[in-house]
């Protein structure tokens, strides 16, 4: 690349609903800027986006991938990222480092709410968009429709930039809204002006003056003129588009076809003529910062099998130059990146997006300057929704687990994983099904371990639903020598639910001696830990009353194995009961799929507690509701299944709740009585 001094820079995030064709585009614009001499295609699986051997595998983007061109004396760096809700992370997280994003959608109206989400994430972090209806040579509904459906899912005013000439179902051309030129496309070359199209032009009309209203409700000079019928000059109404996409007030529309480059040139022309500097967006994201300290921020970290760890980062403020400290941690070395090629660079400057080598315990999000800076503002993470049961195929890459999955998770950070206490299961979490499977075969192809999986084990708990008074345990070895004695009467009576395990004494006389008494409790809460039913029991308080003990056989041990004794007899006379954990969930629905959520809740045992509309997302609701843990693991599966995609929930655990008596049967015949702490599903 070039490395003299541009006039200008921008950093954009093509970002949209997974088959937008985003990897498409981004060719495109490689192509029409000379970065690439010849296109690749995603059913090739050359493309210089979804470079990883995941996304070719699936033909779809799994990570954010950077690219860089130049344009009319512009360099531009385009951040790609997934469309696939299971790694809006990945897209979330490079957002906030960008100038501006292009949003890509399909003129489908019925898959138009799958972009709420994400408009609502650029408006709450006030990051200019423009949106980019990719696929016009499958339009089958009007332009104005199209317009419609959009504006329905977007709370800032979306304004048509241009207005398509169509040939039947075939884009051939567009009218630029601002000067009111038509222009004609060709395949490989720029379009050319032509005489305006006089059957379009009430249509052209109507859009423009809805374009002109949208922007003079920030302009108060501009709506004198529209008021007076005065016609306003191009380079009034392109200053407010520039002010108003700047301040994330509008949302310019533009139309083509990403593979045959139709609508590409436009798009990038409006981008440096209308788009936010670095300067711009910079001023806006730092605040009250060190003068003169180098900044940057972590929006992506990879492992490559070449270059290691490779952290990329928005430099906000000052310079990167080679071999410089940040954090305390020197850096390898500064890149450009062209998909998962490296070009190295001696400096970069402030509004430039690079990759910086071997930033040891540096994360994504992190904020990195050399003079300490305020920590900037970075994206919440999304919470797990779908679990697998790993174990290595091979027992002796277990010690290598831990280290594999600490990489793997800085590179993606919506992972998560724990050895389950009660399960004792190495359960790995993310956003879905695909997501874990490329995960996994991260793990594979990475670091050579390949893993087995299930799904994970239900933590099931016992109770007791009666007491039991004076249970008696004896315990008595003779094995030559001094012997083993111990002896108790234990009282066992329910608790109420979540009060967990009580122990106490009422020993009178020094039946039992009190160097004694702690062996009991442990003995007790021994044989807790695996009850009759094969699980951990719970709510349950037990009274050392009575025993005897001898001189010289007695010992604490001895106690233990009394105690033990006396549960096992007693904890049968207490009709021992299957509890399962209970998890209180906040879906997130739009409200037109409220009642089929509903239904699906209940469907799966789950009792609504209530639903009330989100009071600043216009349109959506919020479903708050007890489900049983069993009933979880493909809920998201089915959620997404019923809201296009869109739904997505909270959960916690809330308490633990009896199984209801057929059910239990079953869990308990599935586990082979054993406390297996199966999966009921």
């Amino acid at each position: 690349m070039n490395e003299k001094v541009k006039s200008g820079s921008r950093n954009v995030a093509i970002v949209g609903p997974y088959l937008s064709g985003k990897t498409t585009l981004l060719e495109s614009l490689l192509f029409v800027t000379g970065a690439i001499s010849r296109k690749g295609s995603v059913k090739d699986g050359n493309t210089v986006g979804d470079s990883s051997q995941e996304a070719r595998d699936r033909q779809m983007s799994v990570e954010v991938s950077s690219a860089s061109t130049e344009y009319n004396d512009t360099r531009f760096t385009f951040i790609d990222c997934p469309g696939s809700v299971e790694f809006a992370q990945e897209t979330y997280n490079a957002l906030i480092g960008v100038d501006a994003a292009i949003v890509v959608c399909e003129p489908i109206n019925d898959r138009v709410l799958t972009l709420a989400p994400l408009f609502k994430f650029l408006d709450d972090w006030e990051i200019p968009h423009l949106v980019f209806v990719n696929k016009m040579d499958r339009a089958n509904i009007h332009v104005l429709e199209t317009l419609h459906a959009l504006k329905a899912v977007s709370s800032r005013p979306l304004v048509a930039h241009q207005y398509p000439i169509m040939a039947g179902e075939q884009l051939i051309g567009f009218i630029d809204l601002v000067t009111e030129q038509a222009y004609h496309y060709h395949s490989g070359a720029p379009a050319d002006p032509v005489p305006f199209p006089e059957e379009l032009k009430e249509e052209e009309h109507i859009a423009r003056a809805e374009m002109l209203e949208a922007l003079a409700n920030f302009d108060d000079h501009l709506l004198e003129e529209l008021l007076e019928d005065i016609e306003p000059p191009q380079e009034e109404i392109l200053k407010d588009l520039k002010m108003e996409l700047g301040a994330d007030l509008v949302v310019p529309v533009f139309f083509g076809v990403a593979e045959q480059d139709y609508g590409v040139r436009p798009l990038l022309e409006a981008l440096v003529r209308e788009a936010p500097e670095p300067e711009t967006t910079a001023e806006r994201r730092l605040s009250k910062q060190k003068d003169g300290a180098t900044i940057a921020q972590v929006l992506k970290t990879y492992y490559t099998p070449q270059g290691g760890k490779l952290s990329l980062v928005r430099v906000w403020q000052g310079k990167l130059t080679d071999g410089i400290v940040l954090n305390g941690v020197r850096a390898g070395g500064i890149y450009r990146l062209m998909g998962q090629q490296l070009q190295q660079v001696n400096t970069a400057e402030a509004g430039e997006i690079v990759a910086l080598s071997r930033m040891e315990g540096i994360k994504t999000g992190d904020t990195v300057s050399n003079n300490a800076a305020k920590e900037l503002p970075k994206t919440g993470q999304l919470e797990p929704v779908y679990a697998l049961a790993i174990i290595p195929e091979k027992r002796n890459d277990e010690v290598k687990l831990s280290g594999a999955i600490t990489k793997l998770l800085e590179e993606d950070p919506s992972l998560a994983w724990e050895q389950h206490g009660d399960t004792h299961e190495v359960i790995l979490w993310g956003q879905g099904e695909i997501h874990l499977q490329v995960a996994l075969d991260r793990l594979r192809r990475k670091y050579n371990l390949p893993m087995t999986t299930h799904l994970p084990q239900i933590p099931y708990k016992e109770t007791i639903r009666k007491p039991a008074s004076s249970v008696h345990g004896r315990y008595k070895h003779q094995s030559g020598g001094h012997g083993q004695f111990g002896d108790v009467y234990l009282d066992i009576k329910p608790l109420g639910r979540g009060e967990g395990f009580n122990f106490k004494e009422t020993i009178v006389g020094g039946v039992v001696p009190k160097q004694y008494i702690p062996g009991v409790e442990m003995g007790v809460r021994e044989f807790l830990a695996h009850g009759p039913l094969g699980f951990p029991v719970v709510d349950v308080a037990v009274t050392l009353t009575n025993g005897s003990y001898h001189t010289v056989d007695s010992s604490e041990q001895a106690f233990k194995q009394a105690a033990r004794v006396a549960m096992q007899t007693g904890i049968t006379q207490c009709q021992p009961t299957l509890l399962e954990p209970i998890l209180r969930v906040q879906v997130t629905t739009p409200s037109e799929f409220t009642s089929k959520v509903m239904q699906l809740v209940t469907g799966r045992r789950g009792q609504i507690l209530g639903y009330e509309a989100i009071h600043d997302w216009q349109g959506w609701d919020s479903i708050t509701a007890y489900l049983p843990q069993a009933e979880m693991h493909n809920f998201i599966v089915e959620l997404r299944s019923q809201t296009l995609g869109v739904g997505s929930f909270h959960w916690e655990f809330d308490h633990l709740q009896e199984v209801p008596d057929k059910l239990a049967e079953k869990i308990l015949t599935t586990n082979g009585g054993n406390g297996g702490n199966g999966n009921s599903k």
